[in-house]
């Protein structure tokens, strides 16, 4: 099931690199910039013939009543409705230690140099509907925000088949606190939270994963509004030593071959007995899942099985392919974790399955794909502030330093700037140049 890639086969690695890089087509940007501008132009009419286009479904209004969330959140399951609220509570846990403040530093007398973090004051969380239904995604993108003390968050998410909010998505809003909802989905709906139109007011940030044209879209209004990455098909690299267990290591690259016909699903081991243990788990347990088909496909495609002589030299392969979630399913994981460099997540021991962090642990599971964990990071409170710098000299302080800034712009020549320190040493007689020269 896996394909053999050999350990120093270079060439081939990065052709295998290369193969798995997610790009836009030209053709699905030119779809995504025909439905934004359309929307610029006609905004909620827009938004409902879109809606009416690809699900089947003429909206009336676009915003879903407190009432509705409220009563389609009360058709969950209570068993599924508390696993969100302790899911909830583990990912505020994690993600409250990341609040950052500001600082205030006095370098000299009449110096003083400071940062402020500030929260973004809105932002758009889109969430996806129809086949791809997943409340988690609510709470890996709300709750960071609400800890950053973002005041609006809106959430935007195609209409159920029948018709309204999904059950589901529901609980997720509410367990997470987010009532600003509408029910729109696709390219359309990010062109409203980047532009707006006369039901949705524009936003400062888009977050959350969507289709090619969702992706294309947050692409091309980037600039217009910041948005948290442009993620590709999901990755999972599993580095075992003998001693793992070949049904478990094979049940979690099958959780993530699942997700798409492009997801990799990547197998990195010290024992050449444990890959071929894998390979006949595989066969076993892909005959057995609902999505047989994509699985078979991600596997036939991106599958691959790496063998090396030390964890090290696997490691070193695993820091290269910066995998979106890496597991160790070795011994003594904690002792290895100081050489991971580049990974979105890392999943620490035999019994630490890549689906805790999806779903339950309280890390986000919104992370870099396509290499990028080598220079990006997870979502987290970061990425929901903004820093803003001041600086205070007070007369005497420019007194002693204003001709220094002077020679500096001169140097530039920029004038303007040397002048503008210039007027304030020659006009406030309160300030002294002498001291200066």
């Amino acid at each position: 099931m896996l394909k053999s890639l050999h350990k120093e086969n270079q060439k081939e690695l990065a052709s295998y690199l290369a193969g798995r890089a997610y790009e836009i087509s030209p053709g699905t940007l030119m779809t995504a910039s025909n439905i934004i501008e359309d929307v610029r132009r006609r905004q909620d009419e827009a938004l409902k013939d879109y809606t009416e286009k690809f699900d089947s479904i003429r909206l009336k209004t676009l915003r879903v009543p407190t009432e509705e969330i409220e009563a389609q959140a009360a058709k969950v399951d209570p068993a599924f409705r508390a696993a969100l609220e302790e899911a909830a509570e583990n990912i505020r846990y994690f993600h409250e230690a990341q609040i950052q403040h500001g600082y205030e530093l006095q370098k000299e007398d009449g110096i003083y140099l400071g940062q402020r973090v500030l929260p973004l004051a809105s932002v758009g969380i889109y969430v996806p509907g129809g086949r791809a239904l997943y409340p988690s995604s609510v709470l890996m993108n709300a709750i960071p925000a609400k800890i950053a003390g973002v005041k609006r968050i809106v959430m935007v998410t195609p209409p159920a088949k029948e018709g309204g909010l999904s059950p589901k998505l529901a609980a997720a809003a509410q367990v997470t606190g987010v009532d600003e909802i509408y029910t729109v989905g696709g390219a359309q709906a990010i062109a409203a939270l980047a532009y707006g139109t006369e039901s949705i007011a524009p936003v400062d940030k888009i977050v959350g994963p969507g289709n090619v044209f969702v992706a294309a879209a947050k692409k091309m209004v980037f600039g217009k509004v910041d948005i948290d990455m442009i993620a590709g098909p999901s990755e999972i690299l599993v580095i075992a030593d003998g001693t793992a267990n070949p049904r478990q290591v094979a049940a979690d690259l099958l959780s993530q071959a699942e997700h798409d016909p492009m997801a990799s699903s990547i197998l990195v081991s010290t024992s050449a007995k444990l890959i071929d243990a894998v390979n006949k788990e595989l066969r076993k347990q892909t005959d057995a899942l609902p999505k047989k088909e994509i699985i078979e496909q991600s596997l036939a495609a991106y599958g691959t099985s790496v063998l090396v002589d030390t964890l090290e030299e696997a490691i070193e392969i695993s820091n290269e392919i910066a995998p979106e979630h890496l597991e160790l399913q070795i011994e003594n994981p904690k002792a290895y974790l100081p050489l991971v460099t580049n990974a979105g997540s890392v999943f620490l021991g035999y019994t630490t399955c890549e689906s805790i962090g999806d779903y339950f642990g309280g890390t986000n599971h919104v992370l870099p794909t396509s290499q990028t964990a080598k220079f990006s990071s997870a979502l987290s409170v970061d990425a929901f502030i903004k820093k803003s710098s001041y600086l205070y000299y007070t007369p005497q302080a420019l007194a002693k330093h204003g001709h220094k800034i002077i020679r500096m712009a001169q140097e530039e020549d920029l004038e303007g700037h040397a002048n503008a320190i210039r007027v304030r040493l020659e006009d406030d007689p309160g300030i002294s140049g002498e001291e200066g020269q």
